[in-house]
């Protein structure tokens, strides 16, 4: 039999290994917990959800910031976006004629025929709510320098401020015409091949160099009324500098929810070169002591030996459109001269060229009368329209012209695109 203490001790052995026993089962139990899918998914949503709370507390803050510098006052600009428009017009004319004379040669030029190269750039810029700046370039133009173009140029600067629903004004330092303070009637993408197939008369093609207009809205009645002056950047030369003072005016009548009649004229006084002496870009004598418009700056103009004379001139025309469907437009204006109103010009134009369809044509009868039956100018003109995609056109047109006793065909071809 063995002695007591070593039975004890065996007890206290066996006792000290159960205890280490269950301590390692019980550590193993919690790290079995630990390892299980469910306890790490849990980990990682935790984890998540404070990541997702902290991102939550920085947008916030970004937000508040933008808040504060939309209110703030600064530059009207800030909010500003610019849309830029291309435009490549190239129109080249085939004339059958025997041979060029000068009688033949004015018959060509009063055909209204505008080839060559169009290529512009315009910027458009969205300013404050509802006004709007537009720079326009262009690196050549029809009928002027050569047909290859030249470097980009600055051609016009224009801003537009809708003050309020019933009124409206615009501003423009250069490149000024009375197509850009005028009542808008048709689509501006809609540019005939000669000048007779216009949706308007030749005096709102006219250059005028800087303007300032405004226009008010009534009911059915909507009038423009606009002040050009032309000259101011010119610079001195041997002959001088050839200034000018035109006022225009624009009355069109809504008769119809789709018929417009217009009643519009511009009245010109200008100087010969000689009697003006350029005093820098965009400066402009004037005497306000004296009835006449332009200050004189010359002493020999007052002379009695010199007895030139302010050039008055001007035009006057009527204009009515009307839309007979979503496509096509009827459109007929009549023009004449304020030094001689028997002497008119008139078309009458035909269109039907839808934009979502690749094929659209258009028809212009027009001419130049000496009195009511003294026809000396007639042409017929037509056209189709073939589109390829949304960005380039194709016109072919055919034009019959009869002067006097000069009378051609001519075939035409445009190419029209744009981005």
């Amino acid at each position: 039999m063995e002695p007591v203490p070593t039975v004890v001790n065996k007890l206290k052995d066996f006792a000290k290994l159960s205890q280490d026993f269950a301590h390692g089962l019980l550590r193993w139990h919690q790290n079995s917990n630990r390892r299980s899918p469910i306890e790490i998914l849990k980990r990682l949503q935790r984890e998540a959800f404070s990541d997702i709370m902290k991102l939550r507390d920085r947008q916030e803050k970004v937000e508040r910031l933008l808040t504060f510098y939309k209110t703030s006052k600064g530059s009207p600009f800030q909010e500003a976006s610019t849309h830029v428009k291309g435009k490549v017009d190239v129109l080249g004319a085939l004339v059958i004629m025997n041979d060029v004379d000068e009688q033949k040669y004015d018959a060509i030029q009063r055909s209204g025929i505008r080839t060559g190269i169009d290529a512009r750039l315009t910027f458009e810029t969205g300013i404050r709510e509802s006004d709007t700046l537009v720079a326009e370039f262009i690196a050549s133009e029809k009928g002027q320098g050569d047909i290859l173009g030249g470097p980009l140029s600055l051609a016009k600067i224009l801003y537009a401020a809708h003050v309020s629903d019933w009124f409206s004004a615009v501003a423009i330092p250069m490149g000024a015409q009375c197509r850009d303070v005028g009542v808008p009637t048709v689509s501006p993408q809609e540019r005939g091949l000669t000048h007779y197939s216009e949706f308007g008369p030749p005096l709102l093609d006219q250059h005028n160099g800087s303007a300032i207009g405004i226009m008010v809205r009534k009911s059915n009645v909507v009038a423009s009324l606009a002040q050009f002056v032309s000259g101011l950047g010119m610079q001195v030369n041997s002959a001088g500098v050839a200034r000018s003072l035109s006022t225009f005016g624009q009355v069109v009548w809504q008769l119809s929810g789709n018929t417009r009649l217009s009643c519009l004229g511009v009245h010109r006084e200008s100087r010969p070169p000689g009697q003006n002496v350029s005093l820098g870009a965009l400066a402009l004598p004037v005497s306000p002591f004296r009835s006449n418009r332009f200050s004189d700056t010359s002493v020999e103009e007052d002379s009695p030996t010199n007895t030139r004379k302010h050039n008055l001139d001007g035009s006057i025309a009527v204009m009515l459109n009307t839309e007979l469907d979503e496509s096509t437009r009827i459109g007929a204006w009549i023009e004449t001269k304020n030094s001689n109103h028997r002497c008119f010009q008139w078309a009458v134009t035909m269109r039907d060229t839808p934009e979502d369809e690749e094929f659209g044509w258009g028809l212009t009868v027009g001419g130049m009368a000496q009195g009511p039956k003294t026809l000396e100018h007639f042409q017929v003109e037509t056209f189709l329209n073939l589109k390829f995609g949304k960005r380039f056109k194709l016109q072919p047109a055919l034009l019959y012209v009869k002067d006097g006793a000069t009378q051609f065909p001519a075939l035409m071809l445009r190419s029209n695109w744009s981005l």
